[in-house]
């Protein structure tokens, strides 16, 4: 019988070490060495799947047969749109979000769908009893004779269950609370998520179960366990959103059947989770016009526009050193853009702090939040409001100039929809398309030419 032995793993990454080491020597980070016992060298053997015992050999690439499967699309929208179009038969997809955020919400939703009537839905609770479940079902008007609920922690069983109903979907919450009886470490250890997520990957893929697993998440805001949890499953999902608010983001950051730039925008009611179709109107509901500092900008998720609002404050400093703050938009980005203003339109920023948000939440990454945020940051500065229907898009690059962007016209067909007069973009983005009747599309060269055109009546730039 082989002997117990104690290693280290790494919480980040899921590197395995003999002893403690205060850097992970595979991804760098500090203090992360957790320490557990190897797992036995024959509970493998009795954690594989039993689905099948077909051999296999290697195959030429060139005659292996190509079938497209239809996937289950649900009637949440939103869902499907993140997932690529549907639900995949046999994907492990990993559902992560903070306590409270709504991903069990979500779940039996799904597993309420209509679209799974003539099957069988598996839910398998770890952290709460069927009597607990079906008071929240209730609530949500889950009742559907399809679903079936089981409380159970032991995978062993789960299996057991899975291959006596054989179900069309399963939903694990959570992968934390799950456990394998031939690894002796605790549940929610690396070992135990790791082994669970592997045998639960090989039900999937094996059995051609989609199978959703609930994965909660640290202080950092990722998901607990290694790394290596988010390499092993197709998709990772995260659910977003502050508790405090009723707005939910759904956002893919692994998708191996989809785009990973799609979200999905939920409002959580009382009776549910409801889509948001128009997320655009959300993110301006409470804008206030008429007042400097703000800009509105036409961003891409995926294949969705979506209409946000810059805010910019700057208040004077008596330090040496400025406070550069933002939130939604990452800081270095800020700091590049207050260097152009200063160095290419004479702006003195050395003393002023200066904050920048961008509203409803939400997290702008892409090169055209520019030249809204040039435009949010000078009506600030200049304490003169931007025109009320402007919006604003558009790379600026380190020597002023306004580079083009992605995807112009499905941008401006946005912000026609929702009322603005006025869009000011790269002029290098202006041939090859006929902008809508209603909305005028000014394009413009460098930054100086677009401050000029945004604040036209000021006497000074």
């Amino acid at each position: 019988m082989a002997k117990s032995k104690t290693i280290f793993f790494c919480k980040d990454c899921g590197n395995e070490v003999a002893k403690w080491v205060g850097k992970c020597p595979g991804c760098g980070a500090w203090n992360t060495m957790i320490e557990e016992l190897k797992v036995d060298k024959k509970a493998p053997q009795a954690a594989q799947s039993t689905f099948s015992n077909q051999m296999s050999s290697p195959e030429k690439i060139t005659e292996i047969e190509t079938i497209e499967e239809d996937r289950i699309k649900t009637s949440i929208s939103e869902l499907n749109r993140v997932l690529g179009g549907g639900i995949v038969n046999g994907s492990l997809v990993l559902f992560g979000g903070e306590p409270g955020i709504g991903k069990s919400t979500l779940l039996l939703q799904v597993a309420n769908d209509h679209i799974f009537q003539t099957s069988k839905v598996l839910y398998v609770s770890g952290e709460e009893s069927s009597k607990q479940i079906r008071l929240r079902a209730e609530r949500l008007g889950a009742k559907s004779e399809h679903l079936y609920i089981y409380s159970e922690t032991n995978l062993s069983l789960i299996e057991s269950q899975i291959k006596a109903m054989n179900p069309d979907f399963v939903i694990i919450d959570s992968i934390q609370t799950i456990y394998l009886s031939e690894v002796s470490s605790a549940p929610g250890s690396v070992t135990q998520i790791r082994e669970c997520t592997s045998w639960l990957m090989k039900i999937a893929k094996i059995g051609g179960v989609p199978i959703f697993i609930v994965g909660h998440v640290t202080k950092d805001g990722n998901i607990a366990g290694p790394r290596l949890l988010e390499h092993m499953v197709d998709t990772v999902l995260y659910f977003e959103g502050e508790r405090h608010h009723t707005y939910r983001i759904l956002r893919a950051v692994k998708n191996r059947f989809g785009s990973t730039n799609e979200i999905g925008i939920f409002d959580m009611k009382e009776e549910g989770l409801i889509e948001v179709a128009n997320a655009s109107e959300v993110f301006l509901e409470d804008r206030t016009v008429g007042l400097p500092g703000t800009s509105i900008m036409a961003a891409i998720e995926g294949t969705r526009p979506i209409l946000v609002e810059i805010q910019s404050l700057l208040t004077p400093t008596s330090f040496g050193n400025p406070k550069r703050m933002s939130s939604g938009i990452d800081n270095n980005r800020l700091s590049l853009i207050l260097a152009v203003l200063e160095k290419r339109m004479g702006f003195f920023m050395q003393n002023q702090d200066t904050y920048v948000k961008v509203t409803g939440g939400v997290k702008v990454d892409e090169p055209a939040v520019d030249l809204a945020i040039v435009a949010s940051i000078v009506s600030s500065y200049k304490d003169q409001a931007t025109p009320n229907r402007d919006v604003y898009m558009g790379e600026v690059g380190l020597t002023g100039e306004i580079r083009r962007i992605s995807k112009i016209e499905d941008r401006i067909k946005e912000a026609k929809k929702l009322g603005f007069t006025r869009a000011v973009v790269p002029k290098k983005n202006l041939g090859g398309w006929k902008a809508p009747t209603g909305i005028e599309v000014v394009g413009v060269d460098t930054v100086k030419e677009a401050i000029t055109m945004i604040f036209k009546e000021a006497n000074n730039i």
